[in-house]
């Protein structure tokens, strides 16, 4: 009989625990509302970066989908998309055109293919990717997060395209006006 309630009480420790992406759902969820300033740490060499000011909003957070607008300077055209499913996370980048329209490159990313880790989920490209965008099929993206750093990451698997931008989390930040394609 002790042996019965043992195991019992061991297998639903176990299965009581909280899945790696939904304790990093429900970090990320903590910052909703909030605004962040970043600095570019590796990049690309990319002048629509540079001297700009980086800003993340976690804009929208709903119990599956969370939408974060990354401005950078008073570029307003870019939204990453969480989207929680079947025990992973989906990321998707959102661009949009001053006007609020889709931009021709947009909606490209890729799913987590395990349940990561509580504080760093990975992105390898989906196939919308590749037929959207062929050189970056091999792009590999991943977001870490803890109590000081969230880091949004790229790297384009076969060649030296490596991006990283990180975001003070104990410091925010006025929030931007809305973001292309929102409304107030």
């Amino acid at each position: 009989m002790k042996l019965y309630f043992i195991l019992f009480f061991f297998s639903s420790a176990v299965f009581a625990q909280e899945k790696p992406a939904k304790s990093f759902w429900n970090q990320l969820q903590h910052h909703c509302g909030k605004s962040y300033e970043g600095t570019i740490t590796q990049g690309m060499g990319n002048d629509d970066f540079d001297g700009k000011k980086l800003i993340m909003h976690v804009r929208s957070c709903e119990e599956n989908e969370i939408k974060i607008p990354f401005f950078v300077g008073e570029n307003k055209s870019r939204t990453w998309i969480l989207r929680l499913k079947d025990d992973k996370v989906e990321l998707k980048h959102d661009h949009r055109k001053p006007d609020g329209s889709e931009d021709k490159i947009t909606q490209y990313g890729g799913t987590a293919s395990n349940t990561g880790l509580a504080n760093i989920q990975v992105f390898p490209a989906d196939k919308e990717t590749a037929d959207l965008i062929p050189a970056a099929a091999t792009n590999v993206w991943w977001i870490s997060l803890d109590e000081e750093i969230f880091s949004y990451n790229l790297k384009r698997i076969g060649s030296n395209t490596n991006f990283t931008v990180e975001f003070d989390l104990s410091n925010p930040v006025e929030t931007p006006d809305a973001p292309w394609g929102w409304e107030e």
